[in-house]
């Protein structure tokens, strides 16, 4: 995976940066149904990686790995856990970034290896958001510049206290401040990012949404034929498509097997893809 990353002042392209948001993995109880939805929907192709009982599927954009896919273990399976989306955020060192969030609050819930990928710590925030820190072996996936088509482009946690939360993921990754919206009756959705790009935001979540977690958004050519695909496939769009300040467009969904994602497209994304 190639990393085309303009590096912060404390960073250099070898170095494995702290806080960025470098991988998407899918876990779900049909990755065939999965491939052929996601397809249609953002335009990804699929590749293998590896070897072994369960197969791990890699989501290629433009020829690019950019996530993954893979069944959901029957350990979370026979615990109620529904098929989701996971976010992988990169640090240099996952042992140390795992007794950091510990300290902070937070919960260590598996260490693992993997051979040629690395190092990862499967952590829950305080407010009970499930993410991974991921200490790459190799060079970290991703980048810090302006996402592209079929690309993440945002991200934003849901959860119970958002100055909380807040204040455990930026001592942990180092994250900033970005700009702070009041959305009246729903409350403040405060917005951050990492170097020069705004990365997501968080908000106190609603009392219909059940549980606090992360919610991730693709750049797409367009939210509104996006939406209309989503539902012709069998997914539910749950909010959208509606416009956001800057002119841009989202739908908030769960695709066919009850995962939760969402779509973004800009004005000058029309008739691209």
């Amino acid at each position: 995976m190639s990393d085309t990353t303009a590096a912060t002042p404390a960073e250099s392209a070898t170095t494995t940066p702290t806080g960025r948001f470098c991988w998407h993995e899918l876990l779900t109880n049909d990755p065939e149904a999965a491939a052929t939805f996601y397809g249609e929907v953002i335009g990804w192709g699929t590749g293998e990686w590896g070897e072994g009982e369960t197969p791990y599927h890699l989501w290629m954009n433009q020829g690019m790995p950019i996530g993954g896919m893979m069944a959901l273990p029957e350990h979370l399976a026979s615990t109620g856990v529904p098929p989701h989306w996971l976010l992988y955020v990169s640090t240099p060192d996952a042992d140390a970034c795992a007794a950091k969030a510990e300290s902070l609050g937070g919960t260590v819930l598996e260490m693992v290896d993997v051979d040629q990928v690395g190092r990862m710590a499967v952590l829950k925030d305080p407010l009970d958001a499930v993410f991974i820190a991921y200490q790459p072996s190799d060079v970290t996936p991703g980048h810090d510049e302006l996402a592209q088509l079929g690309e993440f482009s945002w991200r934003e946690l849901a959860t119970t206290d958002w100055e909380a939360a807040w204040a455990f993921y930026s001592e942990l990754f180092g994250w900033q401040e970005a700009d702070r919206m009041d959305m009246g009756e729903a409350g403040i959705y405060q917005m951050f990012h990492r170097g020069a790009q705004p990365l997501g935001g968080f908000y106190n979540r609603p009392p219909e949404m059940p549980v606090s977690a992360w919610l991730n958004y693709v750049r797409v050519p367009d939210a509104f034929t996006a939406a209309k695909k989503v539902t012709e496939l069998g997914g539910t769009v749950l909010n959208g498509p509606m416009e956001v300040p800057g002119g841009g467009f989202i739908a908030q969904c769960l695709d066919p097997q009850g995962a939760a994602f969402a779509v973004h497209s800009e004005p000058e994304d029309m008739g691209r893809g």
